[in-house]
């Protein structure tokens, strides 16, 4: 085993990488961009090199200073781990030729399922099931289509370079052939440097199942079972699990035994992933092979119970694979969800910023365990532009399929991140599709379940609105003393007291009015309904609310109706029954703006301080009203005078506090409707204002 390896690369898999090196006694050393220079997996790691500027290019792609750092830190091998150099060919041979070992295949390997045709090739004189098509080396434009119409459409051009998705398109008439090629051929030749296609037949509604292999110096090869990756946007994974779900025995032993026959074909060593097409009948086609480990790779170690980064480790340092194929079992099922820092809404656009809250489920990390949670980044760290915008990876396990969906559930709803847009409330409405929960798979399914994950309309407004007055209600409590002269909870000798709130959800301005009996009991007013409320809150960011069934705002009844409060609750519970829904939530605040997360989903909501804004928003038609209730402490204009917009104008004690009151336009004071010390109520009239 080795003594020191160098990790090249950053982020999660760096950090995966360490874990594993850590727990086997291995020393790391780490390299890093200047964007790079605190991030978590520098920490990770015994050492650390810093190897240039913050693009890809200046950095993790200067292979010569990779290597220069290798040698000076006196690392035996270099992981590449996933991206940037993991598939390249050159630096594989760079490794060999400055005395280290690549952790990977060898630099031929690489080569021959770099190249889709050449890979195709390969895998049919290996027998290894392919797509009817057409992969040779004409690229004549008749030829191509003349072997588009002998395959039958609908056809796939690919570029025989390409990945990602990119330089592909899907032909469905002939007339349509034309077009597309040369589409295609732009783009492979601005991508990869080469517009050389494939044509294969275009498999109706196809599922994405791969085979995770292994190899070793001594020419033993077995593959670790399946997973299924059918869920994709833009042909990058979104969910991935394993066993991929229906497949039977007999066909498992099939594609393994066909992914080991691709893996032989080119001499292949460490981890690999072979990746089938299939048809929904059950018929398998070799699609590519990917000469690394997968993002993936931790479903498989879920269900087989292997740690493949050790498996890489000891097959790198000429030890022979840790068990045969006879061996390796299965044990129940496990998802992963890929947590990116991107916009659903706006077709996946990926999204940076700094994760102001980062919040997790109870988990594990880079081991095996019922919820783990792979990451490259925490609370406060930023997820810039020039990198992946994977945040996280959340692999759960359950002795079932139905099982690993609860758990995988209930890991998303616990997952609250604040500070940039992700894709966890997307990746929680995908898991939950009939499609999904009923294992209908194909690489199709987020397209056809459009309806069930897009526009959906989200935490209801009552809910989100309890949840904002739970948190600004906490708050206020951190801040007053025992005496009742300093409480900030409405508290009055004798009678009601009313307090208003200003909130902007999803772009839409919404008024709520918190009511507070004498008793002690509460009420909200949301949206012309009329609910008792209470909330017992522990902390600033988990309350627990009961809101009451809805009652039109003019119903005799409402005010009459309270909650039944729980056991030990406090005094702000109290009143007769009423039917009531208990919901638990978590806020966070950032400024004026409100992350609220339930059971439901989540949503950010500004709540506007009527205060610190009266003077944008207080008028109507010349009249200066007041925000909230309090006392007239002076006015800072008298009758006659002119004013402009902005300028302050009254001075008003509410909660305690001296809150100035600005103009909200430019005008002439024409009356004052009360006097300094005057008691007012909430949007009561002030002064008016002339043009």
């Amino acid at each position: 085993m080795f003594k020191k390896i160098l990790i090249a690369n950053r982020g999660e898999i760096a950090c995966r990488v360490a874990a594993t090196a850590r727990r086997l006694g291995v020393k790391t050393v780490a390299v890093y961009s200047e964007a790079d220079a605190r991030s978590k997996h520098v920490q990770a790691c015994d050492e650390a090199v810093l190897i240039g500027g913050p693009a890809p290019r200046e950095s993790y792609l200067q292979w010569q200073r990779i290597l220069e750092a290798a040698r000076a830190t006196g690392a035996e091998a270099v992981h590449p781990g996933y991206g940037f150099l993991s598939e390249n060919e050159e630096f594989a041979e760079a490794c060999a030729a400055a005395g280290l070992v690549f952790i990977g295949p060898p630099s031929s390997a690489i080569r021959a399922m770099g190249l889709k045709a050449e890979s195709k090739r390969l895998m049919e004189q290996a027998g290894v099931p392919l797509v009817p098509g057409y992969h040779g080396a004409d690229q004549d434009p008749a030829l191509l289509k003349r072997e588009a119409d002998r395959i039958g459409y609908p056809v796939l051009i690919k570029a025989s370079a390409g990945g990602g998705g990119k330089g592909m398109r899907a032909v469905l008439a002939a007339e349509e052939f034309d077009a597309a090629l040369a589409s295609c051929k732009r783009e492979a030749i601005n991508s990869f440097g080469d517009d050389a296609v494939l044509i294969e037949r275009y498999v109706q509604k196809p599922r994405h199942i791969e085979i995770q292999v292994f190899g070793d110096t001594q020419g033993d090869c077995v593959y670790l079972f399946e997973r299924d990756c059918s869920v994709q946007r833009r042909h990058q994974k979104v969910l991935e699990e394993a066993p991929a779900p229906g497949m039977t025995p007999e066909r498992r032993a099939q594609m393994g035994e066909a992914a080991v026959a691709a893996a032989k074909a080119v001499g292949y060593v460490g981890a690999g992933t072979v990746e089938f097409i299939c048809e929904q009948d059950g018929r398998f086609y070799f699609m590519e092979m990917n000469t690394r480990l997968q993002v993936e790779h931790p479903v498989t170690e879920a269900i087989t119970g292997q740690d493949l980064v050790e498996w890489q480790l000891r097959v790198a340092s000429g030890l022979p694979l840790p068990l045969k194929q006879s061996e390796l079992r299965m044990q129940g099922h496990a998802i992963e969800a890929r947590i990116c820092a991107e916009n659903p809404e706006a077709g996946f656009l990926p999204a940076t910023g700094r994760l102001d809250v980062a919040r997790w489920p109870a988990h594990v990390s880079f081991e095996r365990g019922t919820v783990r949670l792979d990451a490259g980044v925490g609370e406060g760290d930023e997820i810039s532009p020039y990198y992946d915008s994977m945040v996280a990876k959340l692999i759960v396990w359950g002795e079932d399929r139905a099982q690993a969906l609860a758990r995988l559930d209930a890991a998303l709803r616990d997952t609250h991140i604040v500070g940039l847009q992700t894709n966890v409330a997307f990746l929680r409405r995908c898991a939950a599709t009939a499609s999904f929960a009923n294992a209908d798979l194909d690489t199709a399914l987020i397209e056809r379940e459009r309806a069930a994950l897009f526009d959906q309309p989200g935490l209801p407004l009552d809910v989100a609105a309890a949840a904002v007055v739970a948190h600004t209600l906490a708050v206020e409590a951190t801040l007053q003393n025992n005496d009742p002269w300093s409480r900030r909870d409405g508290w009055r000798m004798y009678g009601a007291s009313a307090r208003r709130f200003e909130l902007d959800v999803n772009g839409v301005h919404h008024q709520v009015l918190l009511s507070r009996h004498h008793q002690g009991g509460m009420q909200l007013k949301v949206e012309g309904q009329v609910l008792p409320f209470a909330v017992n809150s522990a902390g600033l960011e988990s309350h627990e609310l009961l809101l009451g069934e809805g009652l039109k705002e003019a119903s005799p009844q409402a005010n009459a109706v309270a909650l039944t409060p729980p056991e030990g609750a406090g005094a702000t519970w109290g009143g007769p029954a009423s039917p009531q829904r208990r919901i638990t939530v978590k806020t966070y605040a950032q400024g004026e703006k409100v992350a609220v997360f339930a059971p439901q989903g989540s949503v950010v909501v500004t709540e506007f301080d009527v205060i610190a804004h009266a003077g944008e928003g207080g008028a109507e038609g010349g009249r200066l009203t007041a925000p909230m209730p309090g006392k007239m402490v002076s006015f800072l204009a008298g009758v006659g005078d002119k004013v402009t917009k902005g300028q302050a104008l009254a001075v008003m004690e509410a909660m305690k506090m001296e809150h100035t009151i600005n103009a909200p336009r430019d005008g002439v004071v024409a009356e004052i409707l009360y006097a300094v010390g005057d008691q007012v109520s909430d949007g009561a009239e002030l002064l008016r204002l002339e043009s």
